[in-house]
């Protein structure tokens, strides 16, 4: 591996969004070199999720940063332990351990976002109002985008997803804590930031700071790359 080889960038979606939520980030990333990919999963099936990160990293060069977002942080860490993966990325994520649900983990510190959910036909739709809580940094007409776009999932996703490898114990780990979080509570992402034993970088945001902040998303990925980078350089 030469030191000129950048990363590939591997982003994962949470709920209620698909691949398209890390638009203002991506062609930055493509712009500075990086090989950048969104997975776009079916959020019927936390095992189909994960098979289809996979799926995607044999379509991609390594190393590879994995990026996930809410739910996509459940994704990366099963997916984590690819050899191919050189470090996370976790932006108001949840990260479950050996065992854990996703469920497990939002149990701890309940959030507001559920009291605006419904659940019919078996899936879990956000209602109108549901936007205050997950994107209400954005202006009014970004908040209209992102709920007639929003991506519903399987209403016991959140149950059937049991961790059974935990790769943020071993590969480099940075964290984007969204402090005016409605929809992962602030204090979930403090514990679990704190347990990964993660880079934390703090920003005044609501769920969604890739969309809200981009340019301090995307500066915790630059340089979560150049550290990847470096490690895979010196390590050759």
């Amino acid at each position: 591996m030469s030191l000129q080889r950048k990363p590939t960038i591997v982003f994962c979606h949470g709920i209620w969004a698909d691949g398209s939520c890390f638009s203002k980030v991506i062609p930055a990333l493509q712009a500075d070199g990086h090989e950048v990919i969104a997975v776009q999963y079916s959020l019927e099936s936390f095992e189909e999720d994960v098979a289809m990160v996979k799926r995607t990293l044999d379509r991609v060069g390594n190393p590879v940063l994995l990026v996930g977002h809410s739910y996509g942080g459940a994704t990366i860490t099963a997916a984590g332990v690819d050899d191919r993966v050189a470090g996370l990325v976790y932006i108001a994520a949840v990260a479950p351990d050996v065992g854990e649900t996703v469920q497990d983990q939002l149990n701890k510190y309940p959030s507001d976002i559920f009291s605006r959910v419904e659940v019919a036909d078996g899936y879990a739709w956000m209602l109108p109002n549901g936007t205050e809580f997950f994107c209400g940094d954005l202006s009014e007409e970004e908040q209209k985008l992102v709920w007639a776009t929003h991506f519903p999932p399987r209403a016991d996703l959140f149950k059937r997803c049991a961790i059974k490898s935990t790769p943020w114990k071993s590969k480099p780990s940075w964290y984007i804590l969204a402090t005016q979080d409605h929809t992962v509570h602030p204090d979930l992402q403090r514990w679990v930031s704190k347990r990964m034993g993660a880079t934390v970088i703090e920003v005044e945001s609501s769920h969604v700071p890739m969309l809200s902040k981009p340019d301090v998303v995307m500066d915790v990925i630059r340089k979560a790359a150049t550290t990847v980078q470096k490690n895979k350089a010196a390590s050759a």
